[in-house]
């Protein structure tokens, strides 16, 4: 794994420093009472800066963050100490333009709460267990918004809370006949 880019984790935060959403990747933070006071030491280092134009580049407890502020919400990408900081911003740009693409460009807290199970799918096709797949935001939004029910789609493709309601929406037109 040294020679493949790997992310530790990807926070979203909002202007107060509580969680939206996160994902970790590393075993780093064995409990989650660490993984929030990372958390809250991240946002208190990093609340005071301007991060609403261009992403910023932080070392931090031995690893390098990248960040980027909108609105009320904070985005944050962590990498190790060693790690390449230009594929961490292109992993930060990615999620952000994603949420901000699925989010309709309305991108703040209350939007993020509301459609929070986009933004954690969004965060399932940019990485998994650490290792990079995806930092096109075109790419990622298509691959989240094909999640949501299509009743066209083979069952082959479809999660099973979809086949459910698919199979569902099936009996009661049946029972209507």
């Amino acid at each position: 794994m040294d020679s493949c880019p790997c992310i530790k984790n990807i926070i979203l935060l909002d202007s107060e420093g509580n969680r939206v959403a996160v994902k970790y990747y590393s075993d780093e933070w064995p409990t989650n009472s660490a993984k929030e006071a990372f958390e809250k030491a991240l946002f208190s280092k990093t609340q005071k800066t301007n991060a609403r134009t261009e992403a910023e580049i932080a070392m931090f407890e031995n690893h390098i963050i990248v960040y980027k502020f909108v609105q009320d919400l904070h985005f944050f990408v962590t990498g190790a100490e060693g790690e390449n900081e230009l594929i961490l911003v292109t992993v930060l740009q990615g999620f952000f333009d994603a949420v901000g693409l699925l989010l309709r460009g309305n991108v703040d807290k209350k939007e993020a709460l509301e459609n929070l199970d986009l933004i954690l799918l969004c965060l399932d096709e940019i990485v998994d267990g650490g290792v990079i797949l995806e930092t096109d935001a075109n790419a990622i939004a298509g691959k989240v918004a094909s999640h949501s029910v299509d009743a066209a789609a083979p069952l082959s493709e479809q999660t099973i809370s979809q086949a459910l309601a698919t199979a569902r929406e099936h009996l009661a037109r049946s029972l209507l006949k």
